[in-house]
């Protein structure tokens, strides 16, 4: 219960702070907190999906790999699809932070 509770909370309290901490950044444009913030999560959420991504079709492939050796190469390709997704996310982070 304390849980259910806390997470609400904390996730209010981050919301209301957030213009605070994006000026407090010091800079003269108020939004560029937001940005860096922004910035953050895409590389952040992006690498998480990655993870999860390369988890699934990474123990998928090894299974597939076990009973026809053959299509290692194919199975290799579709992990490095799912690490792709990580790479996605810097680049739109690199975006952001260069229009900052």
């Amino acid at each position: 219960m304390n849980i259910l509770s806390f997470v609400p909370v904390l996730t209010g309290l981050i919301i209301t702070m957030i213009p605070q901490v994006a000026h407090a950044a010091g800079t003269n444009n108020p939004s560029a907190g937001i940005g860096f913030l922004a910035a953050g999560l895409s590389t952040g959420l992006a690498a998480i999906g990655a993870g999860y991504a390369v988890g699934s079709v990474g123990s998928s492939a090894l299974g597939a790999v076990s009973e026809d050796p053959k299509i290692l190469g194919k199975t290799l390709i579709f992990v490095g699809l799912a690490e792709g997704i990580a790479i996605y996310g810097l680049i739109i982070s690199i975006m952001i932070l260069g229009r900052l």
